[in-house]
């Protein structure tokens, strides 16, 4: 295997967004909002300048060529959150119960799921919109990962336990995931 003598990410700030860094924290603000996130790696750096973010090292081993992939993932991400937004789409699913949903606070209450007595509860993450319209439950917000996250609660909260689940195929699924 070849080694690199050096790596270098390079990612460009669009029209109307503003990054900073302060330490190890990015702050990248557009119109939809501000996020921040702590970049945290000895050897790998971060700077910006002219317009864009440059991830980079000297020497790196393996793992940290990878890491720095990822870094710039997770700010071409935050860029897109704060311009865009993201969206994700769940359909409530049932044949055997009517299921029904509703937000309360911070949570997604799933009622008579399976027919069962107590109510499923799900967390909805800080910074994420959650509407029920009909079957269909619409997760919105800047942040992929808590919008991500959010639908995850959800689809684990309908998780079907002690039955079959060939025949019991009820629950709250993702059907897309995308950019407004």
């Amino acid at each position: 295997m070849a080694k690199v003598d050096s790596i270098s990410k390079t990612v460009s700030i669009p029209d109307g967004v503003k990054a900073s860094l302060k330490g190890m924290e990015l702050r990248v603000k557009g119109k939809k909002g501000e996020i921040s996130r702590t970049f945290k790696n000895p050897r790998l750096s971060m700077r910006v300048d002219k317009g864009s973010v440059f991830i980079g090292m000297d020497d790196p081993v393996r793992f940290e060529v990878g890491l720095a992939g990822t870094w710039e993932a997770h700010v071409k991400n935050m860029m897109k959150g704060v311009t865009e937004g993201f969206e994700y789409r769940m359909k409530i699913i049932y044949s055997h119960f009517p299921i029904k949903t509703s937000i309360k606070g911070d949570e997604v209450v799933i009622e008579n799921f399976l027919g069962e007595r107590f109510p499923r509860r799900a967390r909805i993450a800080e910074g994420v919109t959650a509407k029920v319209s009909g079957d269909t439950i619409t997760l919105s917000g800047i942040d992929k990962e808590k919008v991500g996250q959010t639908a995850a609660n959800i689809e684990k909260a309908t998780k079907i336990k002690d039955y079959d689940p060939r025949v019991f195929q009820d629950g709250i699924y993702i059907v897309s995931r995308g950019d407004r």
